[in-house]
């Protein structure tokens, strides 16, 4: 166990080099300062947001946690992750060690074959490449944290089938270990709501708790499925607040975007995918576009379905000779029936993270199919030729595990992950992506070529056209960036990203009152859209208009309490000569974003005005840590240091 552990801490290494990336990391993270701590402002978030679609407190907490131990360094969240994915690995062992044990006998007489089939379970699940998606991305703490309450509830679980028959439930410690983890891991990621399928599955192989011999309806086996109703209820219960959360964060494909026939043709083709990159883990992205209008009788579709249905059929016909075989393949889809084209999250077709639990059945297998190689080769050929069984077994695992550390690399940052996806299946989105990328690096050329081809791949997405107008309003080419925002809202008139960037157009040529328009047009589509406030307040501030100002900035603080207003509001008291009531929320602003240079330049500016300069030194300085090229910051902190008797540091 603990080699396996080792190995896959080392596979999985580079991941705690990596940055966040343009990938959900920026929206949860980097801009995102709400689950930053554990007080009860925090927490209170956390335990109600739906952030892009997703219902995850337990998750939130131990991001909070992060925050409180290493800040915003993202190594020490990757680290977390990699530790969490390691702990799984042992948790896989210890599990295997039990299945296998079930199923194949103790092997008393000789326990290494049974410890290294286990082994190496542990480590196809853990070194596997699938598994990089999971670990080496922030966002998905989800996975690798719903799985650890995954695994240690179905571990609990096997530890509770040793208890005595006809003890009573209430006496069953391990029986309440595993619901208790079942409910932590359902609120870590709603996917573990599996859970109660898998455990059936296991009564009936290979603990042989329920059908066969046992019967599947008497005093015993009722017994059995009365235990499960807890399980059952929590699913029940998390079921639909995952379904909101997914709709709210736009996510859930409506049916009439996406046919029963689509949905079915999807789901099939992923039930083939996962198994066939499990064989084959090369070509690996971060997104699999789903290519809109499907064709359900397409070939991959096709071919899918004829393997689904070979597997199908076989495990079937093999019930009785090899039943470990049918319980694998009713795990394997039963955990990827939430992430399925009949739940269609999103829009790709496949995601590597979503092989994560479902993956979990074919590793256990393997390392029953090594037991049997060792058994058969020994019987055969004796001891000695057999260990040709874990060399090849060995060489399995260096393979998966270099791919793995690879594939983690490609990780590191946001620019070598997009250009590796483009590279394998160029998309609208990763276009988008890149297109992002190259705006931020101020390659407008590059940024405009890419938002061009994920327009014509996707002419019926008003964020792509929204987000190029962003990209052409920075060049100060804003009437260009006025057309984009124009052809975004004849693409969707609800769009209400398009009537706010529209305005910050208007807003930036000074024609306030068109701006203000575009900004009421916002809010009524979106009333919860802070930002918004916050600039219709700047244009009112801009208007001379400062109470009608502080109102709308009360407004944004009231949508989103710990969100941008702050600064705008603290500007605006400033204009007014207030400036202790400035300083205020110049101290919220910095408490919100402690990289926010202009906070702190203009705190120091309200210091100034009250003849504190010492006070107003350090303010200047701090924003100058953070922007050292700031020349407003530098010009009054020297003024600052005249003022103060003290030479200006140069």
């Amino acid at each position: 166990m603990v080699g396996a552990v080792v190995a896959t801490f080392i596979a999985f290494a580079p991941s705690v080099l990596s940055q966040f990336v343009d990938w959900d990391d920026l929206e949860n993270f980097t801009v995102n300062p709400f689950y930053r701590g554990l007080d009860w402002s925090h927490l209170k978030w956390m335990w109600t947001t739906t952030l892009l679609g997703h219902y995850v407190p337990v998750t939130w907490m131990t991001l909070g946690a992060d925050y409180l131990v290493w800040g915003m360094n993202p190594a020490g969240y990757h680290l977390t992750n990699v530790v969490l994915h390691c702990a799984n690995v042992a948790l896989v062992y210890l599990v295997a060690l039990r299945l296998l044990g079930a199923a194949m006998g103790a092997l008393a007489g000789d326990p290494l074959p049974w410890r290294l089939g286990a082994a190496f379970a542990a480590l196809v699940f853990g070194v596997h490449p699938l598994r990089v998606e999971s670990v080496a991305w922030i966002t998905e703490r989800r996975d690798v944290l719903s799985g650890f309450f995954y695994l240690f509830a179905i571990l609990a679980y096997l530890r509770d089938a040793d208890a005595e028959p006809g003890r009573s439930i209430r006496r069953r410690a391990w029986y309440w270990v595993a619901l208790g983890s079942f409910a932590l891991g359902l609120l870590a990621k709603a996917m573990v709501v599996t859970l109660p399928l898998v455990l059936l599955v296991l009564d009936v192989y290979p603990l042989r708790r329920v059908g066969g011999a046992r019967g599947w309806w008497n005093a015993e086996t009722r017994r059995r499925w009365f235990e499960k109703l807890p399980f059952l209820v929590g699913s029940a219960v998390v079921i639909p607040i995952a379904l909101v959360a997914a709709r709210r964060g736009a996510n859930l494909v409506p049916i009439a975007g996406l046919g029963i026939a689509d949905r079915l043709a999807i789901g099939v083709y992923g039930l083939a995918f996962y198994v066939r990159k499990m064989v084959a883990p090369l070509g690996l992205s971060p997104f699999y576009a789903l290519r809109t209008p499907l064709e359900p009788l397409g070939a991959p579709f096709v071919v899918s379905g004829l393997v689904v249905a070979g597997v199908t059929v076989a495990a079937i016909r093999l019930r009785r000779r090899w039943p470990a075989l049918g319980a694998a393949w009713l795990v394997y889809v039963g955990t990827l029936v939430p992430v399925s084209g009949v739940f269609q999250n999103g829009p790709q077709i496949a995601a590597d993270r979503y092989s994560y639990l479902p993956s979990l059945p074919w590793a256990v297998l393997l390392g029953a199919g090594a037991i049997v190689a060792w058994r058969v080769w020994s019987e055969r050929r004796g001891r000695a030729p057999a260990l040709a069984v874990p060399a090849a077994a060995a060489l399995v695992v260096i393979v998966l595990a270099v791919l793995t550390w690879l594939q983690a690399s490609l990780w590191r940052d946001s620019e070598r992950l997009w250009s590796h996806a483009l590279a394998i299946d160029p998309s609208s989105m990763v276009h988008s992506h890149l297109a992002n990328l190259r705006r931020q690096q101020g390659r407008w050329a590059d940024a405009d070529e890419h938002y061009r081809a994920a327009t014509s791949m996707r002419p019926d997405a008003a964020h792509l056209q929204v987000n190029w107008g962003i990209a052409l309003a920075q060049q100060g080419k804003l009437g260009e960036a006025v057309n984009r925002y124009r052809e975004a809202l004849r693409i969707s008139p609800r769009s209400a990203d398009a009537h706010h960037h529209w305005g910050n157009a208007l807003f930036a040529i000074g024609e306030l009152d068109e701006a203000i328009g575009h900004y009421r047009e916002a809010v009524r589509i979106d009333p919860d859209a802070a930002e918004v406030y916050s600039n219709w307040g700047r244009a009112l501030a801009q208007q001379g208009k400062r109470n009608a100002a502080i109102a709308m900035y009360r407004e944004a603080l009231r949508v989103a309490p710990h969100s941008v207003p702050h600064y705008n509001w603290g500007n605006a008291l400033f204009a007014a000569g207030e400036f202790e009531e400035a300083i205020q929320h110049y101290r919220e602003a910095v408490g919100i974003n402690p990289d926010a240079a202009e906070a702190y330049n203009n705190w120091g500016r309200a210091l100034a005005q009250q003849g504190r300069w010492d006070e107003a030194i350090d303010k200047y300085r701090q924003a100058l840590r953070i922007r050292p090229i700031y020349p407003l910051a530098s010009a009054n902190l020297d003024e600052a240091l005249a003022r103060a008797g003290r030479a200006p540091a140069r």
